[in-house]
């Protein structure tokens, strides 16, 4: 849940930016894609803090080296942020981001039905979760057009 408070305002906020005339967030298209990357930069860096812990436990079982995965995977959100702000990068970076959105996705059913916290509070239920994820990878899909 706390993805979507920085994603939204964040997008309503470089939208605004690019109404009071700042030309790189001059379309919707732009300020989304932005938000998706600061968004991304928000959750990568998390895997290197203390909720690293917390990632973990959301790893299915079956996953060997669950954290190592976690840190793999705070490096992949980090480096689609930075792919989605390189126009050379972005198709790349927004494809791959797509197959990361759905490489993710089990871990987080996971960590629903398993009743597992994050800081200490439920993870985010599968109602809001499985929206949000296809919500991401539109975001993600419509960046590389």
């Amino acid at each position: 849940m706390v993805v979507l408070l920085i994603l939204i305002p964040s997008c309503v906020l470089f939208r605004a930016l690019g109404f009071a005339g700042i030309p790189a967030f001059a379309t919707w298209q732009a300020s989304t894609r932005d938000a998706l990357s600061l968004m991304l930069v928000f959750t990568g860096v998390s895997h290197f803090t203390f909720m690293k812990d917390d990632f973990v436990r959301m790893m299915p079982p079956s996953i060997s080296w669950p954290r190592a995965l976690i840190y793999f995977t705070g490096v992949c959100e980090i480096a689609g942020a930075a792919g989605l702000l390189l126009p050379e990068f972005r198709r790349a970076a927004a494809y791959a981001l797509i197959a990361f959105f759905l490489a993710v996705l089990p871990a987080n059913i996971h960590a629903a039905r398993a009743g597992v916290t994050l800081r200490g509070k439920p993870a985010t239920s599968l109602w809001l979760r499985i929206p949000m994820q296809f919500l991401f990878i539109a975001i993600a899909f419509w960046s590389a057009r």
